[in-house]
């Protein structure tokens, strides 16, 4: 196997390291998170799909991957049953592994996946730099390697299909408890968990699946995130916005957030460089309390264009970008983060609380 690799970003530059993961090249977005932990929920997480991940946390590895353990049917702590990623960037990966629950190293379980990873790079400086010039394309691939970047090893216009989960499949809470139809575009399993452990039966669908010629007995309609433009998936945009017509609730998380507002006349545009992390402060709009928040998304919704009888629920405390819409009169809430959480902070999690009631109350 080779050990001398290195990151190229499209602007020209190089940025030398050694690989510990899979030895094959791949070329994507380059993106980064700053959070301190929680590497293996975000590896897992399906709205990083396509992407190259660069971790500005400088130690890497310290805990080692766990043996996942079902809970309600999903592998905990894994938000998906793969790593998602396209290719990781640390600045240091620890073989040495410590931890009660550890199975083996993140480097074993990089290379099993088949996906590409480098240390020894100043993530933090690598960091500076897209955050000054916005995110790029980059290509990791052995040292010796030149020419320009290649195509994107994958589609990016097919993400959504890519991580969406064929079939239809139940998960039952409670017999007598309401039913949501979760449409998956990429979904973290703590979505599914946080539902279920409210009382709410789920019946999980993918992306493509026709909720307005069967609803499959649901009250209301859970927009999942997912990876991507929200733009290249019109199709579901247009059965979401049909759907608004049954005054349903529904209640949209990241790209979901961003699917409703489409589906309802909003529009959405393209963040410089996204928000990644676990430490995204947020404001409620109606009462002025701030949440610190998980968040994963490189795209946003156009709060000087928000839907009729929409209102801008959360802004990002940082940037001021929209963080959440709520409707007027109608049962339709969406967030630009996770209250889900998984890696980060937990304290939005009421958001499921609230939306529980209002489908309850439906």
């Amino acid at each position: 196997m080779r050990t001398d690799w290195k990151l190229v970003l499209e602007d020209g530059t190089v940025w030398p390291g050694r690989s510990f993961g899979a030895s094959r090249p791949v070329t994507g977005e380059v993106v980064f998170n700053t959070g301190m932990t929680g590497y293996v929920e975000a590896l897992s997480d399906p709205s990083y799909r396509g992407q190259i991940l660069v971790l500005t946390y400088p130690l890497i590895g310290n805990y080692g991957v766990p043996r996942a353990l079902l809970d309600t049917g999903l592998p905990h702590p894994f938000e998906s049953a793969a790593v998602q990623v396209l290719g990781l960037v640390v600045t240091r990966s620890e073989p040495r592994y410590a931890h009660h629950a550890a199975s083996q190293s993140l480097a074993t379980w990089l290379a099993e996946a088949g996906v590409p990873a480098v240390g020894g790079l100043d993530t933090r400086g690598l960091t500076r730099r897209l955050r000054a010039l916005g995110t790029m394309r980059g290509r990791l691939c052995p040292a010796d390697e030149a020419g320009a970047l290649a195509e994107d090893t994958l589609d990016m216009g097919r993400l959504v299909p890519a991580v969406s989960r064929p079939g239809v499949h139940r998960f039952t809470a409670r017999p007598d408890g309401k039913t949501l139809i979760l449409v998956d575009c990429g979904a973290k399993h703590n979505i599914l968990r946080s539902l279920l452990s409210r009382g709410v039966n789920v019946v999980r669908v993918p992306w493509d699946h026709d909720f307005l010629k069967d609803d499959l007995g649901a009250g209301g309609l859970f927009l999942s995130n997912g990876p991507g433009d929200p733009t290249r998936v019109p199709e579901l945009v247009e059965r979401i916005r049909r759907y608004l017509q049954s005054n349903r609730p529904v209640f949209g998380i990241c790209l979901g957030h961003q699917l409703l507002a489409l589906a309802a006349g909003g529009r959405t545009y393209r963040l410089p460089y996204g928000h990644r992390s676990q430490n995204q402060p947020v404001v409620d709009r109606l009462t002025g309390r701030g949440y610190i928040t998980s968040q994963n998304h490189g795209y946003g919704v156009d709060a000087a264009r928000l839907p009729a009888g929409f209102y801008e629920w959360f802004v990002n405390a940082n940037d001021g970008t929209n963080e959440g819409i709520r409707h007027a009169r109608r049962p339709w809430m969406s967030v630009q983060f996770h209250p889900e959480a998984y890696p980060g902070p937990v304290e939005t999690g009421v958001l499921f609380d609230e939306f529980v009631q209002v489908l309850n109350e439906a």
